[in-house]
């Protein structure tokens, strides 16, 4: 029912007025949309946490700041050309919230973009700005278990939190 008010929403918003005719019109749209597209139900066992949310937040600023700061270098140093990678990165929870949380988040940092997401296995494929080998190839990716960790600390369920906080991941795709 939710998903129907926003839909609605949505629908007066992109016509730019709210009229009578929006609204039926809206009405009409979101039915159909639901009923022939439907939504995956997403599940939060979790519970949040305040003093987790705000270590993701003013860690997440830190970071956008200091990736900002990486990427401008990049872009105004004459003759530098950086070197990118793809990388595979298995998520100790891969629960579509976690997922969702995690991949949102580090499209929001420059340098980094989601490729692709793996929703059966858990897998999010990331585009990584200046790689300089096996080494930054590996800091990245403990970068992302560390974004993940501060997620599920922030909004996770107690077992999902003990499980990035002890959890090992699988072998790590190619």
């Amino acid at each position: 029912m939710i998903a129907y008010g926003w839909l609605v929403l949505a629908w007066n918003l992109f016509w730019g007025e709210f009229t009578w005719g929006n609204l039926l019109g809206g009405l009409l749209i979101a039915a159909v949309v639901l009923l022939f597209f439907p939504l995956p139900p997403v599940t939060f066992h979790g519970r949040l946490r305040l003093w987790g949310v705000l270590a993701f937040g003013s860690r997440f600023v830190v970071e956008l700041v200091r990736a900002s700061a990486h990427v401008a270098r990049i872009a105004v140093q004459p003759g530098f050309t950086p070197r990118s990678a793809i990388i595979a990165v298995r998520l100790r929870v891969p629960t579509d919230l976690n997922l969702a949380l995690t991949a949102e988040a580090l499209s929001l940092v420059p340098g980094t973009l989601i490729v692709e997401v793996d929703r059966d296995a858990g897998i999010l494929y990331v585009h990584v700005l200046d790689v300089r080998g096996p080494a930054a190839l590996a800091a990245s990716r403990e970068q992302i278990r560390d974004l993940e960790q501060r997620i599920v600390a922030a909004v996770g369920s107690d077992d999902e939190l003990r499980l990035v906080r002890t959890g090992t991941v699988a072998k790590e795709p190619p």
